[in-house]
């Protein structure tokens, strides 16, 4: 498989070409480098273990801090390299301790402009999730996710999902020795800050099958990263024909974007479901690989006021995941201005809830964090997005309209 460093467009004349990274790059893209930077092939091996260990397990974010590597050598890596993770545009804190970031990344020579993303990491006592992105905007069109209303610039490689996940933990002093940030609000009291790795941001990860693969192989390898692929997580919408490979080559963990027990709803809130439809979908999860009570494949349930919350809809719940090893999320809908939903009543929530779990599923309640500053499960949407809407709205538009 050949493996190229991340590029950036052609300088306009007189301006130098921004330095490529190295932080996310699988081995082979260190080797890629250390031979652009002319180490003998006989020293390749060694170079590549000691970028890989500065990089992955102890954070390195400068070469000077690569001790065993000669001086010499760190000099060549630096005027021709960096280790920049993506760029920080902008951080937000909840009160409840989510922090999303925006992030900018390097403008690719089909990229108008650096593409930005969110990615968010939600503390809890005794875990810490980092949901991370997949695409720069999405095309499903969900009608009830603020993401969707974002179109698809283009998919991120491999190198640029890992980069979140280094960017994540630089910035809540998650490496060994790091200090924790000023702000540490509800940082667990594990050891490791983040534990779990959702691929729940933006984008449908199931249609940049390769790269998200890739980043998975890296962010789960045992030399390196070492998160199990027991503790991360991949969200699809239901891209039948991918879920089984998916299971077949990297074999996380599995969530399906439900949300509804009947096609003709289904069409309207998740409108993949146009061409994969429900007894697709639910057959590919009864033969998903290795299913098995320790690894169930997570349901995902949002709930909508009068849409998809009744009795009769939990019912049909239960008995559609009959001979499926599943656990069922319900997920209170998350507003975002301009949004046509409501979140279900409480009460509906523990009436649907009580039906689940007593057909003998595990149906918790996914609490929401995030909400007041747009990070909970379904509001993503980068700022650059939120501003040409605005930008619309003013000239004229109905702003409600705009998904702002």
């Amino acid at each position: 498989m050949a493996v190229a460093l991340e590029t950036t467009s052609p300088p306009s004349a007189g301006t130098a070409a921004p330095k490529p990274s190295l932080a996310g790059l699988s081995r082979e893209g260190m080797r890629v480098a250390f031979r652009e930077a002319g180490v003998p092939e006989k020293q390749l091996r060694m170079r590549v273990n000691q970028l890989w260990r500065w990089l992955y397990i102890s954070g390195a974010s400068s070469f000077d801090e690569m001790t065993d590597i000669s001086k010499e050598l760190r000099t060549e890596l630096s005027s021709r390299f960096t280790l920049k993770r993506p760029e920080v545009v902008a951080e937000q804190v909840s009160i409840d301790g989510t922090r999303k970031w925006l992030l900018r990344l390097e403008k690719h020579e089909r990229d108008l402009k650096a593409p930005e993303i969110e990615c968010v990491y939600i503390p809890e006592e005794e875990r810490g999730t980092l949901c991370i992105s997949s695409q720069v905007g999405c095309t499903l069109n969900c009608s009830f996710c603020h993401t969707g209303t974002q179109r698809l610039v283009r998919n991120l490689t491999a190198q640029e999902i890992v980069g979140q996940v280094m960017l994540a933990r630089d910035r809540i002093g998650d490496w060994p020795g790091a200090a924790a940030p000023g702000d540490d609000r509800l940082l667990p009291s594990t050891e490791r800050k983040i534990t779990n790795v959702v691929l729940m941001g933006m984008g449908e990860p199931l249609y940049n099958f390769d790269n998200v693969r890739d980043a998975v192989e890296l962010i789960a390898d045992g030399e390196g990263i070492s998160l199990s692929k027991r503790r991360i997580t991949l969200s699809t919408s239901g891209v039948v024909p991918e879920i089984i490979r998916w299971g077949e080559e990297s074999g996380t963990m599995l969530a399906i974007s439900l949300h509804a027990v009947r096609d003709e709803l289904r069409d309207v809130l998740v409108p993949i479901n146009k061409k994969y439809p429900l007894a697709e979908l639910l057959e590919a999860c009864r033969t998903y690989p290795n299913a098995s009570n320790a690894k169930r494949i997570t349901f995902e349930y949002v709930m909508l006021k009068g849409v998809n919350d009744s009795l009769q809809d939990a019912r049909a719940l239960v008995k559609m995941l009959a001979g499926i090893h599943a656990k069922i999320n319900l997920i209170p809908f998350n507003p975002w201005p301009g949004t046509e939903y409501e979140c279900s009543d409480w009460e509906t929530i523990e009436r649907f809830a009580d039906v689940v779990n007593k057909a003998g599923y595990a149906s918790p309640v996914r609490t929401p964090r995030g909400r007041d500053i747009l990070a909970a499960c379904g509001q993503l949407k980068s700022a650059s997005e939120k501003k040409r809407a605005s930008a619309q709205a003013s000239d004229g538009g109905d702003a409600e309209q705009q998904g702002l």
